[in-house]
């Protein structure tokens, strides 16, 4: 982009050097006016119409893209919000599993010990 813009302002400043030596009058028609101005006038104005024009046509799709870049940074926060909700739940899965886990290691464990007891009881 900087080097777009360095290459613009050569151009630019190219054309105003080239119609500042050429200053020489010259008649213009446009439609019914005839008019008489100095062709470093004309160069200039023309340059400024081209890029105006250049700007003009250049917006709808500088707006085209903004949209869509707005657009995907929306549906991106919305993928970043479920993946943290889906994050959150399978945390939340793994602690349900470890208590499972360790609620049955020590029924278990209690069932062992019983009858273990049991049959120390019967002997």
């Amino acid at each position: 982009m900087r080097l777009f813009l360095i290459i613009a302002v050569i151009i630019a400043i190219l054309a105003i050097i080239f119609a500042l030596q050429n200053a020489v009058p010259i008649a213009v028609t446009l439609g019914i006016w005839r008019l008489e101005i100095s062709l470093a006038l004309v160069l200039v104005l023309t340059l400024g119409v081209g890029v105006v024009v250049g700007l003009l046509v250049s917006v709808p799709s500088l707006m085209r893209q903004n949209w869509k870049l707005s657009h995907q940074k929306r549906h991106n926060k919305d993928l970043e919000k479920e993946l943290n909700e889906q994050t959150q739940q399978l945390a939340n899965q793994q602690k349900r599993i470890e208590y499972l886990e360790n609620s049955l290691k020590f029924n278990l464990d209690y069932s062992e010990s019983s009858e273990s007891s049991d049959r120390d009881l019967n002997a």
